[in-house]
């Protein structure tokens, strides 16, 4: 007799491979999805590379309205006019038009409008300080500072942002020029993942641990925080500004300052302007000793304890070595009433063994980072603590010097409350 198939189970297997389809394309589609979301958290047009810094006699502001012959040759007459007055605002003294033409480096456009035979425009003019500095007085002044990283923040409409977005406050100080300031700027462009390691939220962060490791990408030594908070009165009207000079991880207020601009077209030349005093005020500070290094920054990343504090836990030790001395004197006193055979102490020559581990902990938010950091480095036997990657949110992995076996190292860690996984020379440690 010929077998008959049950008719339902062709339907079936096809639902089922059409269900599988389906999961399988919503899966493709949030993992395309997530990969466009983290893509979009750095990708646009977000920064602004700095575009002087050098240290030329840079002279902005001067404003041109020309006529020629034609476009380019009323620009040419533009450019000749910014630098004799760009040289008359410095305070040079009388030159020739070719003297002063050898004398010029650059010239930087700020704004301009060019039309057939007319050309009107705002520009900077940069002078050689080697031709021409001994002619507008003065020498470079020295640097003297710690590389500085500079993460300016511009709040608008209630909003703070630093590098997430491209901004006025952010192009002002891509503009400015420090060669000749004593403070030395560590300027992020603000692409790639700068908008996300330096945010608003990042640079209000007190982690002296997450500080070090942000630190240490750049080459800096601290960080310095311009505020530029605008305020517009209404849609195209005057702007008020109100700027804040601050530093370091704790966010220590130098000096405060208000501006008015009367419109959006006045907004650069006040940025400008903002500029300049912040770093005036920043090397003031850094003449009055002020703008040092926060000392919980260095030393290869361990905090440095006030000096009040120290004084205290030296006095504690030295008090616990003092009865620790009377005990084993006591001690000692009376096992020689009891045996007056003289006894000899044979000293414990086992040399101490220092051990490489490498430690997988769980860091979820820089507070379990740092608690975890500062557990290990308090079990006793650890020699030294090195960080070797970070990934908040996920798991970062540290290098632990021990003076001991690793099963001694994962007890003494599981004492401390922390669930510990052994593996090949490593751990794994999670609360």
């Amino acid at each position: 007799m010929a077998a008959i198939a049950h008719p339902s189970g062709p339907i079936l297997r096809a639902s089922f491979s059409a269900r599988w389809l389906l999961a399988s394309l919503f899966a493709l589609a949030l993992l395309a999805g997530g990969y466009a979301f983290v893509l979009a958290q750095v990708s646009g047009e977000r920064g602004i590379a700095p575009t002087a810094s050098s240290a030329d006699i840079e002279v902005r502001g001067i404003e041109v309205d020309v006529r020629g012959d034609n476009a380019n040759d009323a620009r040419s007459k533009g450019w000749r006019e910014a630098a004799k007055k760009a040289w008359q605002k410095a305070g040079g003294p009388a030159v020739s038009d070719a003297q002063l033409a050898g004398f010029v480096a650059a010239i930087v456009i700020q704004r301009e409008r060019v039309g057939p035979k007319r050309y009107v425009a705002t520009l900077g003019v940069s002078f050689d300080r080697q031709r021409a500095g001994r002619l507008l007085g003065g020498e470079r002044a020295g640097r003297s500072s710690a590389p500085m990283l500079l993460v300016p923040v511009m709040v608008s409409g209630g909003t703070y942002t630093a590098f997430e977005v491209r901004n006025p406050w952010q192009r002002a100080w891509a503009e400015f020029n420090p060669g000749t300031s004593r403070v030395d700027y560590v300027r992020p462009t603000g692409a790639g993942g700068d908008s996300l390691l330096f945010n608003f939220g990042q640079a209000g962060r007190r982690s002296r641990a997450w500080w070090r490791l942000a630190l240490d990408q750049y080459g800096a030594a601290d960080v310095l925080v311009p505020i530029a908070k605008l305020d517009h009165a209404f849609p195209g009207g005057p702007i008020t500004g109100s700027f804040t000079a601050r530093y370091g991880p704790d966010n220590v207020v130098l000096e405060s300052f208000t501006l008015k601009a009367d419109g959006p077209g006045q907004l650069p030349a006040m940025l400008s302007e903002a500029v300049d005093r912040i770093d005036r005020a920043y090397e003031q500070a850094l003449v009055d000793g002020k703008l040092q290094p926060d000392p919980t920054l260095r030393n290869g990343g361990s905090s440095q304890v006030d000096p009040a504090i120290a004084r205290l836990i030296e006095i504690g030790r030295a008090i616990q070595a003092r009865d620790r001395a009377q005990r084993d004197a006591a001690s000692a006193a009376s096992n020689t009433e009891q045996t007056p055979q003289a006894t000899t102490q044979t000293p414990d020559t086992a040399a101490e063994t220092v051990r490489s581990f490498t430690v997988q902990f769980a860091t979820p938010d820089p507070m379990t980072f740092d608690a975890s950091l500062s557990s290990v480095r308090q079990v006793p036997g650890v020699r030294g603590v090195a960080v070797t990657s970070t990934a908040m949110g996920g798991t970062s992995v540290m290098r632990v010097s021990f003076a001991g076996e690793i099963s001694v190292l994962a007890s003494q860690l599981r004492s401390r409350g922390f669930a510990v996984n052994e593996g090949a020379n490593a751990l794994a440690i999670s609360r």
